[in-house]
């Protein structure tokens, strides 16, 4: 079969540009500076010069917009960052962190190493952004909420409640008195956090609620027995003993109460709050300071003389055996309406008043034992300080009174 030439019949075979010949076809394309379908009759426009440039321009111009848009993210971020960064040391520097390591660093005293400093993301996941569901406690210092650390263990996390910039020395001496202290009947402390707009504790988790409501609150679901009872008040007191003779500084609670014992899942009593707890320096029996504590459990010669001493502890650790001995309130209101101190109460009265006196849940207790503890109650509230025992004492005392079971 012969091959034509369509390029010579232009009239069957259109081509309005430069036309090649192929077999059994042709080519058609525009000429030179020249774009369009040649074939048609006006197909081939002159083409502009620059459209090229145009193409390669606007190319390069959404390549540099999308890095400019990449750049400017970036730089947000640094931004935030910086102004996080900035923020954060100021709340360290708010919330005491300054205070705590010129502490740590006078080289009076020793930082257990397993306190630390926590940062606020992982306070934030551990309680879920701090769900009002893990709220456990709340009071006047702030809120507590359960949560669980990354390496799973349960922690009670201690929100404060306010800005208060008073008390940056009080949230400080707590984290540093009970980053010294390990005794299985004190709260343990595992660390802290500074960078947030509110300073935070975070403990080893105790869930069993405070003394205070094991005494008080009549829907306590576990039974009050006297046994367990005589076991939580020996503990306490060899809590307060290795505070006040087996730590390397003698440590005085100055805040001890009902409330400010926890109990663990096996009703073990660990004492916590040390807020406006002191240390005691070199060869000091005392510290003259502004009075604090609770009225109630307030020793009353501390109120007259401002002089603080670890007998100040003891005599509040009697208010706190008298509660457990009567089921009673430090203040509380009698039948007809009258508030009445618990021991103006309790000491006039002899033996055998007393015993009537004693908390009907505890009807498992002998005698002799609630006598012996009643009496040990009120040498602790003898208002003459020199007269008090110590609380090593007291820890032996209540340690017999329970092995005589």
């Amino acid at each position: 079969m012969l091959d034509i030439n369509e390029c010579k019949d232009k009239n069957k075979y259109p081509c309005n540009g430069d036309c090649f010949n192929t077999p059994g076809s042709y080519i058609c394309r525009c000429p030179h500076g020249y774009i369009g379908d040649a074939k048609s009759k006006s197909g081939c426009l002159r083409a502009r010069k620059n459209s090229k440039v145009l193409v390669l321009l606007f190319s390069l111009g959404a390549v540099l917009g999308i890095l400019v848009l990449i750049f400017s993210l970036w730089l947000v971020k640094v931004v935030q960052r910086r102004k996080l960064k900035k923020l954060k040391e100021k709340f360290f520097k708010r919330n005491g962190g300054l205070l705590l390591q010129q502490q740590m660093s006078s080289g009076k005293r020793m930082v257990d190493h397993q306190t630390r400093l926590f940062n606020a993301a992982e306070l934030e996941k551990a309680t879920e952004q701090f769900n009002g569901d893990r709220i456990v406690g709340r009071g006047g210092q702030g809120t507590v909420y359960k949560g669980m650390l990354a390496d799973g263990r349960i922690v009670a996390v201690k929100k404060s409640t306010l800005v208060d910039e008073n008390q940056v020395e009080t949230f400080i001496n707590e984290v540093f008195i009970l980053s010294q202290i390990i005794h299985k009947n004190v709260v343990k402390l595992l660390g802290c956090c500074l960078e947030t707009e509110v300073p935070m504790l975070v403990y080893e988790f105790v869930g069993n609620g405070t003394l205070f409501d094991f005494i008080h609150d009549e829907n306590y679901e576990f039974p009050t027995l006297w046994k367990l009872r005589l076991q939580i008040a020996t503990e306490i007191a060899e809590a307060l003993s290795y505070l006040h003779s087996a730590t390397s500084i003698p440590i005085c609670h100055r805040d001890v109460k009902s409330s400010n014992i926890l109990l663990d899942d096996k009703f073990r009593a660990k004492v916590s709050y040390f807020g406006i707890s002191k240390s005691f320096a070199g060869e000091q029996t005392h510290l003259s300071t502004l009075v604090k504590g609770t009225m109630g459990y307030l020793d009353p010669e501390y109120c007259q003389s401002s002089h603080l001493t670890e007998k100040s502890d003891v005599y509040s650790f009697g208010v706190v055996l008298l509660e457990l001995l009567t089921g009673k309130k430090p203040i509380f209101l009698t039948p007809c309406g009258e508030r009445i101190s618990l021991i103006m109460f309790i000491l006039p009265l002899g033996d055998e008043q007393l015993v009537e006196n004693v908390d009907d849940r505890v009807s498992d207790a002998p005698n002799d034992q609630l006598i012996a503890v009643a009496n040990l109650a009120k040498r602790c509230l003898n208002l003459n300080g020199i007269l008090r025992p110590n609380m090593k004492y007291v820890a032996t005392e209540l340690e017999g009174i329970r092995m005589s079971c």
